[in-house]
């Protein structure tokens, strides 16, 4: 009995979490092992077809970047990575299309309708939804110290997003899945990093929140103890603390482009966790680090914000 009454009390503090984000749209950046682990590959499915059913609309950008480094890999080619981005020349371009379009993206498509949920696949090029530009990257010469621009190939940013083929994807009962392809305007296709095309996505849906799955438990400081809440001043701190680092950094980018764009919280949290996405949504306490915009320090909106949700 007293198994049954814990579980009537997980649905009673879910509730008014269902009401208030109910009808809302939740973007989702989904990475890292909830994409390779099997059992959080099932779990993750389950809990965005959950999130459907109580009348949440929930869109999934995905990345895929140890797919990609694997298929390049039997084919001869060596990844190359500058500045955390990899290197994309023609020929890569055509593996990444083909990984993220083709292989990734049609396999969480598939778990999500095969476990009774409704998903549809799409690319940014997909509707022209994601205009994309070359994405410029300098770096100071060794011998001179002047900055030179480095030729990352198709790596690209998002220029503009156009979130109408989302919108008829959503209204239709389905689950868009995204890859983070965009498409230039001479027609070419850019690879973009998947934390940058969430947030901008989150931004141009106004979405209600932008969540992005990650390795960690969220940020950490430099005791290595997580950081519950964070603000834009939080986050210049711990920059320059050299806290917030490498990979890090353009999450919390994504984030900030999220909430200049309308998003009212973004959430960095464990995708190793089962369930992360619902007890950040559904439970008092939320999991991972919330990035919010304001004033405060992180350590006050803690307690008088942090999970009023």
């Amino acid at each position: 009995m007293k198994k049954f009454l814990r579980t009537a009390d997980v649905l009673i503090e879910a509730l008014p979490y269902i009401r208030r984000f109910e009808g809302k749209t939740i973007v989702i950046k989904y990475g890292g092992s909830a994409m390779v682990n099997e059992e959080l590959r099932r779990v993750f499915a389950l809990d965005m077809i959950l999130m459907k059913y109580v009348g949440i609309h929930p869109v999934i950008v995905h990345g895929g970047g140890p797919q990609i480094g694997k298929i390049m890999e039997k084919m001869g080619k060596i990844p190359q990575f500058i500045q955390g981005q990899r290197v994309t020349d023609e020929e890569t371009m055509d593996i990444v299309q083909m990984v993220l379009g083709g292989k990734v993206n049609k396999e969480i498509v598939s778990l999500i309708n095969n476990n009774g949920g409704k998903a549809v696949g799409l690319t940014g090029r997909d509707g022209r939804m994601i205009r994309a530009k070359k994405m410029i990257v300098k770096k100071p010469s060794p011998e001179t110290g002047v900055p030179e621009i480095i030729d990352l190939g198709k790596v690209g940013e998002v220029e503009e997003v156009n979130p109408e083929i989302i919108r008829v994807t959503e209204q239709s009962g389905f689950i868009p899945v995204i890859a983070p392809v965009g498409e230039g305007e001479n027609g070419d296709s850019y690879n973009i990093n998947a934390d940058l095309v969430a947030g901008s996505i989150a931004a141009a849906l106004c979405a209600e929140k932008l969540i992005l799955l990650t390795d960690v438990a969220g940020i950490l400081d430099k005791k290595g103890a997580l950081v519950p809440t964070a603000t834009r001043r939080d986050i210049a701190r711990m920059k320059k603390q050299g806290v917030i680092t490498s990979g890090m950094i353009p999450k919390v980018t994504a984030c900030f482009i999220a909430l200049d764009g309308g998003v009212k919280k973004t959430h960095i949290i464990d995708g190793r966790i089962k369930h992360a996405v619902l007890l950040e949504l559904f439970t008092r306490g939320g999991v991972g680090t919330e990035i919010v915009s304001g004033k405060e320090t992180g350590e006050k909106i803690a307690h008088a914000a942090k999970r009023g949700k």
